[in-house]
């Protein structure tokens, strides 16, 4: 972005003062021509009126002195209607010179934008990679308004599921990756990660040097300054050696590739704004740290330990993360704290993990106030403990899940967060001291009792329940409100995509 101003700005005043210099040209010339043709009515006015005078006085011959004098006062209005004609001259003259100066300041205004567009799309092509099945894709892109969003439902194949019907139908995905950019809902739903970049196809799974990654790795591709939608040329398990750090404006797109990031580092969003991460397996995520790690192409620096989340979010907006496979990491799965917000977590399938999803970073940490996020469409299936998510602070809207399994509790918070929780489905383990959905995490029934949570078109399964508090006026939950909800009837099918997909060409991804 830095980039691209400093070589707009320039070019933007040069041509303003060329055009200012152009036009104060013209408007001297015009006044130029309008005196002189004031001048050269007086004058021919003059010249008739002397004409008239002395051919008269020759006829009565008055006075020889009187004529001789009107012979000289009509041959300098003669001499004045013909420095008429010169000015005329000149006038035109000089607009021409006008407009030759203006074609010519026009001419090297194009020729030096040429060559500064060609010397940043030379910059780029170092970075990014043209994956020639998505050249459709960026043509319609160029021509479209980028801020445009396509109605939700234009693709529809009746899932129910808003995001998914949005574009999961059209066989022809590959053609047009970015279509997911304007399908999201709920708070993050204006992350547009690397739509308006080029695409970089990542085909090398290694990560040998964290500072000095290899083009064509995943972390050379996300660290990048410019947007980019980073796709998978294969089938790959990458394991990082350290956290993978991303930079704003950035999707990382597992379709058409089985991607796994497991077994070291995952995925961190710290500082930036948006990213989506789409279509990825991340699992068995392992702290790591003290050690230096590069961030951006022109910086790194040293990384104390980090917990082994598999994605964190930390101070960080307009995040998306959708269609990924969670499971089995040292931490949280989806972690979102120190003042994040606009967050939306959907289409997620989280099994094998005891922490699964902490939102605020500690009770004393205020500024997480500002936090929202949606949780949506997510199956929280085997295998899994408890947060599902654990607030503080912030608005939190929990719509359409599917909570299949948990062993302690699903919903949890401290430090009054609002938690709206709608048509979603519960469904209760077998212990008995488990059927509570709710957990307000160490305080007093006296302190809880008026934060507003409340449960709304929830289908409670096998013995389960929801302990509401607060208010329960629709008014007050305004802003932990993001998207309607559907009817806890549909949660089945609705989520029944849950995960990262098995997308193949010209094949509808299921």
């Amino acid at each position: 972005m830095e980039n691209g101003e400093s070589i707009r700005g320039p070019f933007c005043w040069s041509t303003y003062q060329t055009d200012s210099a152009e036009d104060t040209h013209t408007h001297i010339s015009s006044l130029s021509l309008s005196l002189s043709l004031l001048l050269f009515l007086s004058s021919f006015l003059f010249f008739l009126g002397c004409v008239w005078g002395v051919g008269k006085r020759e006829k009565i011959k008055e006075n020889n002195a009187m004529a001789v004098t009107q012979r000289g006062i009509c041959l300098c209005f003669a001499v004045v209607l013909m420095l008429f004609v010169g000015v005329l001259a000149s006038v035109r003259n000089e607009q021409d010179v006008s407009v030759s100066r203006k074609m010519k300041a026009e001419s090297s205004m194009n020729s030096t934008m040429a060559a500064k567009a060609e010397v940043v799309a030379e910059a780029l092509s170092k970075h990014a990679v043209d994956n020639p099945d998505e050249i459709a894709s960026m043509v319609e892109m160029s021509t479209r308004n980028s801020t445009e969003r396509r109605k939700l439902g234009y693709f529809s194949c009746g899932t129910g599921n808003p995001i998914d019907d949005c574009w999961r139908c059209d066989g022809n995905w590959h053609k047009n990756r970015k279509r997911l950019a304007d399908c999201g809902i709920g708070f993050g739903r204006n992350a547009i990660g690397g739509r308006d970049g080029r695409f970089y196809v990542v085909t090398d799974p290694r990560d040998d040097d964290p500072v000095n990654p290899k083009p064509g790795t995943l972390r050379h591709a996300v660290i990048q300054d410019k947007p980019l939608w980073i796709v998978f040329k294969r089938d790959m398990v990458i394991q990082l050696k350290q956290e993978l750090i991303v930079n704003s404006f950035k999707t990382i797109d597992g379709r058409g590739a089985n991607v796994h990031i497991a077994n070291g580092g995952c995925i961190t969003i710290q500082f930036v704004t948006n990213v989506i991460i789409h279509g990825l397996h991340v699992h068995d995520c392992k702290p790591t740290g003290n050690a230096m790690v590069r961030s951006s192409p022109t910086h790194y620096g040293w990384r104390t330990v980090a917990d082994g989340d598999a994605i964190s979010i930390f101070g960080s907006s307009h995040i998306w993360i959708d269609h990924n496979s969670l499971s089995h990491c040292a931490d949280g799965l989806v972690d979102a704290v120190m003042g994040s917000t606009a967050i939306t977590i959907s289409n997620n399938h989280m099994t094998h993990h005891n922490e699964v999803m902490l939102l605020g970073h500690s009770d004393s940490y205020t500024r997480d106030k500002q936090m929202q996020v949606t949780i949506a469409y997510n199956h929280f299936g085997e295998g899994l403990i408890q947060r599902m998510p654990r607030c503080r602070h912030g608005y939190f809207h929990v719509v359409n899940n599917d909570y299949t399994h948990w062993e302690m509790y699903a919903i949890g918070g401290s430090a009054n967060p609002t938690i709206n929780s709608q048509g979603n489905r519960y469904n209760a383990p077998l212990n008995a001291f488990a059927k509570e959905v709710t957990k307000r995490v160490d305080t007093a029934a006296s302190q809880w009792k008026g934060w507003n949570w409340r449960s709304e078109g929830d289908l409670l399964l096998n013995g389960a329940y929801f302990t509401p508090s607060g208010a329960g006026a629709s008014a007050s939950y305004a802003r932990a409100s993001s998207l309607g909800a559907k009817s806890s009837s549909m949660v089945g099918s609705i989520t029944s995509g849950a995960g990262a997909l098995t997308c193949r060409k010209s094949r509808q991804c299921s």
